[in-house]
């Protein structure tokens, strides 16, 4: 071990965390802005794009139905999310609330979990703004174009991206907050329009529990990805020091945004299952059923769907990275991470090492996956292409999330017992949260489960390994710096 590496260097001293110069820029944004970016963050286009496809095929053509058993489990969520933040809004968010309840080596474990769950579910987002950007491309056959490599425009996404959200979070929540209301503005229209059109096809079939093709299995193995469609609702709490009245417009931002994409999804998914006839062999064999769908309403609605997708990418990179980047920033100032990750720009007062680091590390990912890839013999056709490499990652990053999301979940019932006793409820703060573990362990069985074809078949163990090494870092770093413990929520939002 080397001199240097003391607590102080992890960020240990205590002024660091108390000092001005490693606060963000306080009360800049309100309730709209929150929930305008928590639901860009979701990215409706982009997630129900590549995600519905493998939902038909999984529940057949009553596949809607996954999709609303999903968001009754982000509510379970939401709840407790909610709760957390109504006594204690912190930019750490489930970080700063597994370690205040469960202790200092919990709450670094949950650091790491955090940290590399969302970098990699992030990565999914970075490689498929290019990898999109190329199918429009190839769609519309623009010559000289359409064969430059999808990481080429990922990279000129990215710097766009970066170059927004160290402007400042409210420059870059509003174009965040713009790219979703287009993307919105559009699918709500072909959705309609679909309806209107194949009105012949409209029935009830969709929501009839008896056309779950393979019954509760086929919605259960949709059921991780139907949760991911959703991977992002959490967005608001993370720009709880940004936001006026946190514990206030918290709450009401992340119930508010998660209903609203839980009705968006139903809509769009059951006018897709129209447009196709209820035909799920068809829907399932294609790339992105809705775009399909909107070439049969009229060509100019497939362009502009094609728009859609890539604002809807574009908008839940800025806005995932600002709020997952916190979640790190804030590990960072508290001496959870190396220290250097905790500091502000001192002008703009954006995290911008942390934005670095976070970015970073999805670039990293990426070239990881395409050494490996190529290393195995698989080529970049076979395996690299952006759309896979977008389901691949995605899926690791989703185990590790959900592994937050259940400590999170375990944890609310034994903080409002411990710390705030007076205000502690049975249903809101143990029979919510109970479900809410419940629903949590459905996907992970499922994403976990033994019989998968490689590469998901090692992702079980690859999170297992990520997981042991942030415990042994956990234990190391509280052996060495006690004090760790009493940074965890020394920066309350709004205090």
């Amino acid at each position: 071990m080397s001199e240097g590496f003391t607590p102080e260097s992890l960020g240990a001293k205590v002024p660091l965390v108390a000092g001005e110069h490693a606060r963000l820029h306080r009360g800049v944004l309100g309730l709209l802005d929150i929930a305008a970016a928590t639901m860009a963050n979701i990215g409706p286009a982009m997630s129900f794009f590549f995600g519905f496809g493998f939902l038909a095929l999984t529940a057949g053509v009553a596949s809607p139905l996954t999709i609303l058993a999903a968001g009754v489990a982000i509510l379970f969520l939401a709840n407790t999310l909610s709760e957390f933040t109504k006594v204690m809004p912190s930019t750490g968010g489930f970080i700063t609330f597994v370690g205040k309840t469960f202790g200092p080596r919990t709450g670094v474990t949950t650091a790491l979990l955090t940290g590399t769950g969302y970098i990699a579910a992030m990565a999914s987002v970075v490689a498929i703004a290019g990898g999109f950007f190329q199918i429009l491309l190839q769609n519309y056959n623009v010559r000289g174009l359409e064969n430059v490599p999808w990481f080429v425009w990922t990279l000129v996404f990215l710097a766009f991206a970066a170059f927004m959200m160290i402007r400042g979070i409210s420059v870059s929540t509003r174009i965040a907050g713009f790219f979703f209301a287009f993307e919105m503005l559009v699918l709500v229209v072909v959705s309609i329009v679909a309806l209107v059109k194949f009105h012949a096809h409209i029935n009830a079939a969709p929501f009839n529990p008896h056309n779950i093709t393979n019954g509760f299995r086929g919605l259960a193995e949709g059921f991780p990805l139907a949760v991911y469609l959703f991977i992002g609702w959490e967005n608001s709490a993370a720009l709880a020091e940004e936001t006026n009245d946190p514990r206030r417009n918290v709450p009401r931002a992340v119930f508010t945004s998660t209903l609203i994409m839980l009705v968006s999804y139903l809509l769009f998914a059951y006018s897709t299952v129209v447009g196709f006839a209820g035909n799920v062999t068809k829907l399932s064999g294609n790339l992105i059923p809705f775009i399909t769908v909107a070439k049969g309403v009229v060509g100019a609605a497939a362009f502009f769907a094609f728009l859609a997708g890539m604002t809807s990418t574009l908008g839940a990179l800025i806005a995932g990275t600002n709020s997952q980047a916190r979640l790190v920033f804030n590990a960072g100032r508290e001496g959870l991470l190396p220290g250097f990750i905790g500091h502000v720009h001192a002008k703009r007062r954006t995290p911008v090492k942390a934005l670095m680091v976070f970015l970073g590390g999805t670039i990293l990912i990426i070239v990881v996956w395409g050494l490996g890839h190529l290393l195995g013999g698989h080529g970049a056709s076979a395996g690299m292409n952006a759309v896979n490499f977008f389901a691949e990652s995605s899926t690791f990053g989703t185990i590790l999330v959900l592994v937050v999301y259940g400590l999170s979940n375990l944890a609310l019932p034994f903080y409002y017992r411990r710390h705030h006793p007076d205000r502690f409820n049975a249903f809101r703060h143990g029979v919510l949260p109970a479900l809410g573990v419940l629903t949590i362990l459905v996907p992970l069985y499922y994403l976990a489960k033994p019989g998968q074809l490689a590469p998901y078949s090692w992702f079980p163990w690859a999170a297992l390994v990520v997981i042991v090494l942030a415990v042994i870092y956990a234990f190391f770093l509280v052996a060495r710096d006690p004090a760790v413990g009493d940074r965890i929520g020394s920066i309350v939002a709004d205090e």
